[in-house]
């Protein structure tokens, strides 16, 4: 089953085509926020380097967040189209639960932390039992203390993962005796991953209603945070 995965939660960009369990091409952009300029010729560049049409591809795979909210839309409204204009299945994957899978099999807990600005980020913990990812607990906005507080009292190693390891990778090794972070070349959000957890519904018909599916913020935007001040204030 040939899979188109798309991952735009972040400032990092990449999609990636999969065959099963084989990883026929994928392309990771690191720099710089231009998910709506890149992101379709990406997607055409990577169809053409693998041979393939998007006749070709049996089932779409996108991040559903949390990330940035541009980003996530510009992913969803991307991979919705290709999905209604080819009548072919898709599922949306957390953006957490692909970090995490980049470190399939790691002795431990794993902490993918998502950068949310002012201190904050994204998290949640999980584990690997069985060669399965164990999801441990539901998708949080956290402050960067709230979420070293919360891996104090795990007994085990910890790694962390994700673009907010650079902001706090001090903070991290100072508190956590027990944690590291995940080396560079995988520390970054790939398309293969979430493609791989998407894969695993797909062949057991989970797909998403393209529809319904929508991203997965854990805030409001600025916006709507503007207009709630607004109201209160008035109030």
């Amino acid at each position: 089953m040939k899979i188109l995965s798309l991952d735009s939660a972040t400032e990092c960009a990449t999609a990636a085509i999969i065959d099963s369990d084989k990883i026929l091409g994928e392309t990771i952009i690191n720099y710089k926020k231009q998910h709506s300029v890149i992101m379709m010729p990406m997607i055409d560049n990577l169809l053409k380097n693998c041979g393939l049409s998007i006749s070709d591809i049996e089932g779409f795979v996108v991040s559903s967040g949390p990330g940035s909210f541009t980003g996530l839309r510009i992913g969803m409204s991307t991979i919705k189209g290709l999905v209604q204009a080819t009548n072919k299945p898709f599922v949306s994957i957390n953006s957490l639960d692909g970090l995490a899978n980049n470190l399939f099999n790691i002795q431990g807990i794993i902490c993918p932390i998502i950068d949310a600005l002012r201190g904050n980020v994204y998290t949640n913990f999980y584990k690997f039992e069985n060669n399965n990812l164990v999801v441990l607990g539901e998708p949080e906005l956290l402050s960067m203390e709230d979420v070293i507080n919360k891996c104090s009292g795990f007994n085990e190693p910890i790694t962390f993962i994700g673009d907010g390891t650079s902001k706090f990778k001090d903070a991290i090794l100072t508190s956590l005796p027990n944690a590291s972070i995940a080396p560079s070349h995988i520390n970054v959000t790939k398309a293969s991953s979430i493609g791989n957890l998407g894969y695993l519904r797909l062949i057991n018909n989970e797909g998403d209603n393209v529809l319904s599916s929508s991203p997965v913020y854990l805030r409001l935007c600025q916006a709507e945070r503007e207009y709630e001040e607004k109201v209160k204030n008035h109030d």
